[in-house]
């Protein structure tokens, strides 16, 4: 019998990835990532193959679905709760990086020059819904 893979999801970077595939493989499902070593290799070659895939097969999709859409995707505080907006109180919170001091923006350059991933940036919490920016 051949099997068929569904695709369960795309993620930027495979560090992501395998946070999802280790929960569905926890539940019990195979599943089977795709350019992950492209991406490992140089993760600026993300956006080119689209990302590392995800598959899971095509009987176990609708459990696999089900998985993933109990974990969620905002941020979460110390007692795994999400955080909440201080300006709207939504609970769509997102960790983003920012470039906007000196030392940030410096290392961005040198960075960039060298031909490598910044290693130094400060990070923030943005909500989705108002774009209001706290630590």
């Amino acid at each position: 019998m051949e099997d068929i893979f569904e695709l369960i999801g795309t993620y930027q970077y495979s560090s992501e990835a395998i946070i999802y595939k280790g929960k569905l493989e926890s539940e019990g499902i195979a599943v089977f990532m795709r350019d992950n070593y492209t991406v490992d290799s140089n993760p600026l070659y993300s956006n080119a193959v689209g990302g590392v895939k995800l598959f899971v097969n095509q009987k176990d999709y609708p459990k696999a679905k089900d998985i993933i859409s109990q974990v969620s995707q905002y941020s979460l505080d110390d007692d795994h709760k999400l955080l909440k907006c201080p300006n709207c109180g939504a609970e769509q919170i997102d960790m983003v990086t920012s470039v906007k001091d000196l030392k940030s923006l410096i290392i961005y350059i040198f960075s960039l020059l060298l031909g490598t991933l910044p290693f130094y940036s400060k990070h923030k919490y943005k909500c989705n819904k108002c774009n209001f920016e706290f630590n």
